[in-house]
């Protein structure tokens, strides 16, 4: 949709794709009839589709194949957070086009990924581009998520009225395709203009609700943790074809996410275009064994759940550190922009070293009588074993069941204790047992100490405010003309026309000429709209209305830079595999 909007030629190649348009595809592939620059296909289509292959071989040995661009690659490694058999045979396209150059794209790919990702894709001496994972314009939050449903969603209402009243957009993650529908239901009870998208939906209702959010009539798209791959607001996306991903101004997580590599990609859709953005993520030790069932099978899969929940639990480490230290990066200035940093919490310090010594001793003695608990069966236990044992013993705190269920999870990421798994007819079960460190804690041998949060320091001359400034007259008057030419030349993304971006530098710079337009947003967009710009800019500027604009130079500079003219190519086809919306879970 998006090249389509800039005059490229590009299709794609899906279970959805009408009959007519994939004659024409193979048409071109075979014999180079017809344009096509861009042609997007799945990674199913690779490994499943003879037909396919054959005419990607005619389009080789025409000389039309210049390029292989594999986007989301770490699903090829089966130590990526988002693995898939069928990415796994992409290393077949190196086999059978040598001297055809590959790309491939992940903003998700620790070291290991990395270095795996090299030798299954038969590119061992690529060169290798690593970008910093530092996103300096997102303030990173975990807030104390109620038992309550009710409370939960009063306070994400709350805070998308008070915080985002001109309707910018946001993204809110849950764990279930269910839960989506209620979380979306009760927001919208509650006057928030927000819609689910997930896999079960029918395909024309889920295309209403991207179009309906793509052009700012849903200012809240509610969709599941395991969303993963691309949503992409700028272009287009495999599972969720979100655009103009610049207008993200939040993400919400109503759920843990299953690893720091799902969530820095899932919070990282927010503030794609530089400016300030929120991340909040609602976590309770509750959500944990929701989460353990669906990865214990997965290689590291417990392991990647255990490092975000380290990150949710910490009330001193700064969250934009972990982020560095997760993907092995240098530490970097956070500079105020996460809740640890720019406020931190009051915290209390509780031994519970004791209340280890019970837990283990209870696990134990059920563990002889071949007995097993959930976490939440163990808290049951545990409270009354304690009221047992301390009735009279002042000097063993009373600990309350949501901080009981805090000290369990911290016992298992310590390895005190474990998670083990069981299946049902109807479900997978966790429960927890006795880890590999449960000797010393019974012996009292590791002192335990259980940090509990009493609320939030006050500081707020750290506190850096992490909401979007008010758009100028300018910008809205440029937003109205975008809306208006995009409605006017087919229906196409307001985005299309104009990036948020583009506007602020339009905004900015106040161009007068149609050349000075160029100059900002490509030639392309200058023949189409140029003069429609040059008009509004030259009619506000001499109107002398107010412009609430702070100049973005840095911004300005870095597009202009971007769009610097690059020599034209010959005309080849270039094969994009993205993940495919038929595995959406």
């Amino acid at each position: 949709m998006g090249l389509t909007a800039l005059g490229i030629p590009a299709y794609m190649l899906t279970s959805t794709t009408s009959k007519e348009d994939e004659k024409f595809i193979y048409k071109a592939l075979d014999k180079g009839e017809g344009e096509m620059k861009i042609l997007y296909v799945t990674p199913e289509k690779i490994s499943k589709s003879k037909r396919f292959m054959s005419k990607l071989e005619k389009c080789h040995n025409g000389g039309r194949l210049s390029l292989v661009a594999i986007d989301e690659a770490h699903c090829c490694s089966q130590w990526g957070h988002d693995f898939r058999p069928d990415y796994k045979n992409l290393g077949i396209l190196k086999v059978q086009f040598p001297n055809v150059p590959m790309i491939a794209l992940t903003a998700t790919a620790t070291y290991k990924v990395q270095t795996d990702l090299m030798e299954m894709l038969h590119i061992p001496k690529c060169v290798k581009f690593v970008s910093t994972v530092n996103r300096p314009n997102l303030f990173y939050k975990v807030l104390e998520k109620s038992s309550v449903a009710k409370v939960v969603i009063d306070e994400i209402a709350d805070f998308i009225r008070q915080s985002y009243p001109n309707n910018e957009s946001g993204i809110v993650y849950c764990f279930s395709r269910k839960e989506c529908e209620q979380v979306a239901k009760e927001l919208q009870e509650r006057g928030i203009s927000a819609d689910y998208y997930h896999a079960d939906m029918d395909v024309t209702a889920r295309e209403k609700v991207h179009l309906r959010w793509s052009k700012n009539k849903l200012q809240v798209i509610i969709g599941t943790v395991a969303f993963g791959m691309g949503i992409n607001k700028p272009d287009g996306c495999s599972k969720l074809k979100f655009s103009w991903l610049s207008l993200v101004r939040f993400v919400i997580h109503h759920s843990l996410s299953k690893s720091m590599e799902t969530y820095y990609q899932e919070s990282g859709r927010a503030g794609r275009d530089g400016l300030p953005s929120e991340c909040l993520l609602y976590f309770r030790p509750g959500d944990v064994p929701r989460q353990s069932t669906m990865v214990f099978y997965e290689n590291s899969g417990l392991q990647n759940l255990y490092d975000i929940v380290r990150y949710c639990q910490s009330k001193r480490n700064c969250r934009r550190g972990a982020f560095f230290q997760h993907f092995g990066e240098p530490l970097q200035d956070c500079n105020g922009m996460c809740d640890n940093c720019a406020y931190g919490h009051e915290i209390k310090e509780v031994d519970t070293t004791y209340h280890a010594k019970v837990i283990v001793s209870l696990l134990r003695d059920m563990q002889d009588n071949e007995q097993r608990a959930t976490m939440l069966q163990l808290v049951d236990r545990l409270k009354v074993k304690m009221k047992k044992l301390g009735g009279s013993n002042n000097s063993v705190p009373d600990l309350k069941k949501d901080e009981l269920e805090q000290l369990i999870i911290q016992l298992i990421l310590d390895r005190v204790l474990k998670e083990e798994f069981q299946h049902t007819a109807y479900a997978t079960n966790a429960y927890v047992a006795l880890g590999p460190l449960w000797k010393l804690a019974l012996q009292g041998k590791r002192p335990v100490v259980l940090e509990i949060c009493m609320g939030w320091r006050s500081n707020s001359s750290i506190r850096k405010d992490a909401r979007h400034s008010q758009a100028s007259g300018l910008e809205m008057k440029l937003d109205e003309l975008r809306k208006e030419l995009s409605s006017t030349h087919g229906g196409i993304f307001p985005h299309a026309v104009l990036s948020s971006q583009q506007i602020s530098i339009l905004s900015t710079q106040k161009p007068t000429s149609i050349a000075q337009v160029e100059k900002l947003i490509g030639k392309v967009k200058a023949e189409k709209y140029g003069s429609r710009i040059v008009d509004l800019i030259q009619q506000y500027v001499k109107l002398g209305q107010p412009d609430g604009d702070t100049s973005n130079s840095s911004v300005a500079e870095a597009s202009e830079q971007n769009r610097a003219n690059k020599r034209p190519r010959k005309n080849k086809t270039l094969v994009l595999i993205e993940s495919s919306e038929d595995d959406e879970e």
